[in-house]
C-alpha cells in the first residue's frame, strides 16, 4: 500500500494536499514591527537624541552670533541678512527642542563652540563667510541622517530645515560678491 489515506470517495490523498474539514492553514508569525529601528537601517532613539542635540547646540551658536554680527556691522544688507539668519536658527532651535521632548529626551542647554570661533573673526564679511561654512555643515549632517530618520513628520520637519539652510547660504553667497 501507499503512503497516503483514503477519502469517503475512495481516491488516495496525498498526505500534503488540501486540509480536511477542521484543518487550517498556518504561516509563521511576522513581527517586523518589533524589529529595532536599527535592524531597518534607521537611527534609533538614541542617536536621534545625540544628533538633535548637537544640530541643536548648533543652531544657538548660529542664531547667537548672526543676532551679534546683525548689531555689529554698519551694511545694511549685511544687517538684514543677518537678523534673517537670526529668526530662522531660532526657528530651528524651537523645532529641535520639541523633537527632542517628543522622544523623551533633554534638549541640551549649551552653545556650541562655533559661536566662540566666530566671535574671533572681527571682519564682518569674513565672518559672515564662516557662518556660512557653519551652515553647511549643518547641510551634510542633515543629508547624512535625512535616509535614516523613519518618522514622517520628523523627516519632513529636517527636510524643511535642510532646504533653509540651503536657502540661507545662498543668499549669503549673493551677500558677500
Amino acid at each position: 500500500m501507499t503512503n497516503g489515506k483514503r477519502g469517503d470517495t475512495g481516491n488516495l490523498q496525498a498526505e500534503t494536499e488540501q486540509p480536511q474539514v477542521g484543518e487550517a492553514f498556518s504561516s509563521p508569525v511576522c513581527y517586523a514591527d518589533e524589529m529595532d529601528e536599527r535592524y531597518s537601517g534607521y537611527a534609533d532613539r538614541d542617536e536621534l537624541l545625540t544628533f538633535l542635540n548637537e544640530l541643536l547646540e548648533a543652531e544657538r551658536a548660529g542664531a547667537k552670533i548672526a543676532a551679534r554680527t546683525a548689531t555689529e556691522t554698519s551694511d545694511a544688507l549685511l544687517r538684514s541678512l543677518m537678523q534673517e539668519v537670526q529668526r530662522d536658527e531660532a526657528h530651528w532651535c524651537a523645532i529641535l527642542s520639541k523633537w527632542i521632548a517628543h522622544l523623551g529626551g533633554a534638549a541640551s542647554q549649551r552653545t556650541g563652540a562655533f559661536y566662540e570661533k566666530c566671535l574671533a573673526i572681527s571682519d564682518i564679511p569674513a565672518r559672515i563667510a564662516f557662518i556660512n561654512r557653519g551652515q553647511g555643515w549643518v547641510v551634510r549632517k542633515l543629508r547624512e541622517k535625512l535616509p535614516r530618520m523613519r518618522d514622517d513628520a520628523m523627516h519632513c520637519d529636517f527636510t524643511a530645515m535642510l532646504k533653509g539652510h540651503e536657502d540661507n547660504i545662498a543668499k549669503a553667497d549673493k551677500a558677500l560678491r
